[in-house]
């Protein structure tokens, strides 16, 4: 499975040109691109990048890449990024390294987003894996009551579970590199997730959600057959 990941890594910088301003994603798949690069960018390639979290920073640091941030520059040639669910439409599930916030500014700030991945993060229908929705910790039991209202209106429910922090020590909640709190929402089928998407957007108390509807414009997945590689249909 690493190694897949990393042919999907290795093909998504063949899309990288030199000058180019690039979103660093956040996770494993995404590693193995910044660890790419890294090389690339030591053989003379001439790059900039925004990390979209603590730790890709430090790994961009690591491996040599230049750094900036959305304050300094206001555009993005490109952001290259991991998924933990992709569906046909390209709509992603992301979240699980709890860099959603972040990852969506990036994406959204960027002229294209690729997603790289292993095949297994293909699937129909979004849900299988759970939905990460990043909440302020003030009023939490209002947020995740407004949380389930949304679910209802757009036909879905699960099991809402606050993620654990490190060690899973009880009573100690994982706190993203903004300060906020992880809900994972285990829902097993989404069948509208733009729907889903907007109401989750409306509610004060959700900072963001991994629900990424509209944001990638290729998909490079990697399975035993080689490299598939498919891009959004326009409209």
């Amino acid at each position: 499975m690493d190694e897949l990941k990393r042919l999907a890594a290795a093909r998504a910088l063949e899309e990288v040109r030199d000058g180019m301003q690039l979103g660093l994603g956040t996770g494993s798949t995404a590693k193995h691109f910044v660890e790419l690069l890294g090389e690339r960018v030591r053989a003379g390639l001439k790059v900039v990048g925004v990390p979209t979290s603590e730790a890709t920073r430090a790994d961009a640091l690591r491996c040599g890449i230049a750094l900036t941030t959305l304050d300094e520059i206001d555009r993005l040639d490109l952001t290259v990024d991991g998924a933990d669910e992709v569906d046909g439409a390209l709509d992603l599930i992301k979240g699980a390294g709890g860099a959603l916030l972040r990852e969506k500014i990036v994406a959204a700030a960027s002229d294209r987003m690729i997603v790289i991945a292993d095949e297994s993060k293909w699937v129909e229908t979004l849900g299988r894996f759970p939905l990460s929705v990043e909440v302020i910790p003030f009023g939490l039991a209002a947020t995740r009551r407004a949380m389930a209202t949304a679910f209802a209106k757009s036909g879905v429910s699960g099991q809402m579970v606050m993620r654990k922090g490190p060690g899973d020590q009880e009573g100690h909640f994982f706190v993203t590199d903004g300060g906020h709190w992880i809900v994972d929402v285990h829902l097993g089928r989404i069948p509208d997730a733009p729907r889903l998407s907007g109401l989750l957007n409306a509610i004060p108390g959700v900072v963001e959600h991994g629900l990424f509807i509209g944001l990638a414009s290729m998909a490079i997945l990697a399975g035993a057959q080689g490299i598939r590689v498919v891009e959004r249909r326009q409209p």
